[in-house]
């Protein structure tokens, strides 16, 4: 019987929140259910926003919410050799190429041209040779040049076991995506993909935010020749009362906050089991929610946080 293996991979650049917690809780169950093997990997390869009590403080937090992982804590930024090597295998067959564009540049070149989500812009092909050129390795300078990977035309398809079958068009939504930055570091896309793949990881569960990653993900993984890229639960986020995802605009919804004030864990875990349909909001421990839990019972729309989510929580704490 094939052993299986998801991650916990949470990034230091931002403080966990109610809506990571809730998305690591049902990682967690869905491993404890199938016998999936878990790693710990701290994606931690944007330099300038991980501070290092950060990167402790995740591995706290994750304790302290007693989830459990049977390999890590790895960490991106311990070693850069295995993204180095992958980007000179994408230069060998000219699958990438160099560009040093601005975002400002882009968004100037691109302002009549459709763009992706929030984070993303169109990119409007201003460094693409018109036919794919192999460089070769040593030819290659990683510390000060971006690259970007070739995007084919068309749609992306792939079935997503929670989400349903979905249809994406990376070239018309995003274009040739960046895969190295002039800082000399892998962009998020390179880097999970690579890590997946060499770290066996063939179960991913992650926020829906995610679901235009993911055809990008696969598209390096067939340009590398990898193993089968993972099979994918992309899942509802938490969001506030205006509709948005969980951040600061809505109040101290850190976990570290809670943690700190004496919230108990069990008290979180049982606002997120609600959450993930596994009844009336209850104190709750990481045991018992694996137990409950049930993936078809899980809700298909995003959550939306109340501040009554948060006097509930706080309630013992002000008694």
């Amino acid at each position: 019987m094939p052993i299986h293996r998801t991650r916990l991979a949470p990034s230091p650049t931002g403080a966990l929140h109610l809506g990571n917690a809730r998305t690591f809780l049902i990682n967690g169950a869905l491993a404890r259910q199938n016998d999936w093997q878990v790693v710990l990997r701290i994606e931690d390869l944007d330099g300038p926003r991980i501070k290092a009590e950060s990167v402790e403080q995740s591995i706290e937090l994750l304790e302290w919410l007693r989830l459990d992982w049977d390999y890590g804590p790895t960490f991106q930024s311990s070693d850069l050799v295995p993204y180095r090597e992958a980007l000179q295998q994408l230069a060998a067959t000219g699958a990438v190429y160099p560009c040093n564009c601005t975002r400002r540049e882009i968004e100037a070149a691109s302002r009549s041209a459709p763009h992706g989500d929030e984070h993303d812009l169109r990119y409007p092909g201003t460094c693409r040779p018109a036919e794919p050129t192999p460089i070769a390795a040593e030819t290659i300078d990683l510390d000060a040049t971006g690259w970007r990977l070739r995007v084919p035309e068309g749609e992306a398809t792939f079935d997503d076991q929670f989400a349903g079958k979905q249809a994406l068009n990376i070239d018309q939504t995003v274009g040739d995506f960046q895969v190295w930055t002039k800082g000399g570091i892998p962009s998020y896309q390179l880097a999970v993909a690579v890590d997946d793949a060499r770290q066996g990881i063939d179960r991913v569960v992650r926020g829906n935010d995610l679901l235009n990653s993911t055809p990008r993900q696969q598209l390096i993984y067939r340009s590398l020749d990898l193993s089968p890229a993972p099979a994918y639960w992309h899942v509802p986020l938490v969001r506030g009362e205006d509709g948005r995802r969980l951040a600061k605009r809505h109040g101290d919804t850190r976990l570290a906050s809670y943690m700190a004030v004496g919230v108990d864990a069990s008290r979180v875990i049982g606002l997120l089991a609600e959450w993930c349909g596994c009844g009336e909001r209850r104190p709750m421990l990481v045991a018992e929610f694996a137990e409950s839990f049930q993936i078809e019972s899980l809700p298909r729309e995003d959550v939306v946080f109340h501040h009554a989510d948060h006097q509930w929580l706080m309630a013992k704490t002000q008694a």
